[in-house]
């Protein structure tokens, strides 16, 4: 059963929220970039303009019809304290994950993400902590559920939190000056908003996403030469 918090506010939730997406949350996402390392070393991503038309191909064609649809899934199996449910949509979120780097990245993220909330004394996050199957959006639900946030806010918050990590990264391997990344997620507020909104209404027939480029880059990433980061 998901443990609750013994008091609950509606600000208490928002800012567990916004603790929920500081970039200084210890789960270490600063090391991955999800094929964008490649990507910009193919020559793919060379500038400003091209990161907007990556990230924003991956909230359209990847995200919103994969991690949120199957986020809300989450969210709901949670509620309901359904573990057979929780690990079916796990797994099958990682079966989405194209390339072995991609899945580790997940896991990895998932499995940090447990022990921070099973340290927050969230003890239905324990049992995830060594567990291969975990996942980013299986722990992130755990935590909406846990600290009472609404799901439509969580699943903007997702997606915010991934292109945040995304512009990170962007800016060390581009490069990018600190003032285009900013630039590029004001960019990135009404694209965020529609991919929410659009994952939250998907149908189970309609789930699944693809992004090839972003496969081979990833896939290419993993033999690599020089890398700043593990994906």
């Amino acid at each position: 059963m998901v443990s609750l918090p013994v008091t609950d506010t509606e600000g208490q939730s928002r800012q567990r929220l916004w603790q929920l997406l500081s970039p200084t949350l210890p789960i270490g996402a600063y090391a991955f970039s999800g094929g964008l390392e490649a990507a910009v070393q193919a020559g793919w991503v060379r500038r400003l303009e091209d990161v907007d038309a990556w990230l924003r191909g991956q909230l359209r064609h990847n995200l919103s019809v994969t991690d949120i649809p199957l986020l809300a899934r989450l969210h709901a199996a949670w509620q309901a304290d359904d573990d057979a449910r929780l690990r079916h949509l796990s797994r099958r979120l990682r079966a989405c994950r194209e390339t072995a780097e991609l899945a580790s990245e997940d896991r990895h993220l998932g499995q940090a993400l447990a022990r921070l909330l099973r340290d927050l004394e969230l003890p239905s996050a324990a049992p995830w902590v060594d567990r291969p199957d975990a996942s980013w959006a299986t722990l992130f639900s755990l935590a909406l559920v846990a600290w009472r946030i609404p799901l439509a806010d969580g699943a903007e918050a997702y997606l915010w939190s991934w292109c945040e990590n995304q512009t990170a990264a962007a800016i060390k391997l581009v490069p990018l000056g600190q003032t285009d990344g900013q630039r590029l997620l004001l960019g990135l507020a009404q694209p965020v908003m529609q991919a929410a909104t659009d994952g939250l209404q998907l149908r189970d027939e309609a789930i699944g996403g693809s992004a090839p480029g972003v496969a081979i880059a990833s896939s290419q990433h993993e033999t690599q030469y020089s890398r700043l980061f593990r994906s």
